[in-house]
């Protein structure tokens, strides 16, 4: 783990400068850089060496960044009929009801997880910020984060089903 941490801590600047030049924003190149180094803790063991890690990295940045555009262009509404349906009040309500659906959702995690996504989310703390109210590296603050939002992601799926 401390030798992932040495990974991340060189190849976390020029990942993000990567994501960033794909998406031309911020959140989403924070978001990408995030699950970047989340896929290669999970697979380290597939870095066969044939490569530099960085482009190794940056290959798994590219295609979390495809994946991510190809599930926004799928979720893109028709503004045209949204208009024209009276959909946006029917839009404002769900979202209403989203947002609690995600509210109970996240009083079910455990700790650290919901702090530190509310911290984020909800408080619009930095990771840094929240490392330091942890007491831990910003590395750890990333990746609680993340999995905090996928747990709460698969808790959403469970219940759709």
């Amino acid at each position: 783990m401390s030798d992932f941490k040495k990974i991340y801590d060189q190849h976390f600047q020029n990942v993000y400068l990567f994501a960033l030049s794909l998406s031309r924003n911020e959140q989403i190149a924070e978001e990408i850089t995030q699950e970047t180094f989340f896929k290669a803790l999970n697979n380290i063991e597939q870095f066969k060496g044939n490569s530099k890690i960085s482009v190794w990295l940056c290959q798994i940045a590219k295609n979390t960044y495809f994946s991510y555009m190809d599930k926004q262009k799928r979720f893109e509404p028709d503004v045209r009929h949204e208009k024209a349906s009276g959909f946006e009040i029917e839009k404002k309500y769900v979202d209403k009801a989203e947002t609690l659906r995600i509210h109970k959702l996240l009083h079910s995690l455990d700790e650290p997880y919901k702090e530190v996504f509310t911290l984020r989310v909800f408080g619009e703390l930095s990771f840094d910020h929240i490392s330091q109210v942890f007491g831990k590296t910003e590395s750890w603050a990333r990746v609680t984060f993340h999995r905090a939002r996928h747990k709460i992601q698969d808790q959403l799926m469970e219940e759709e089903l």
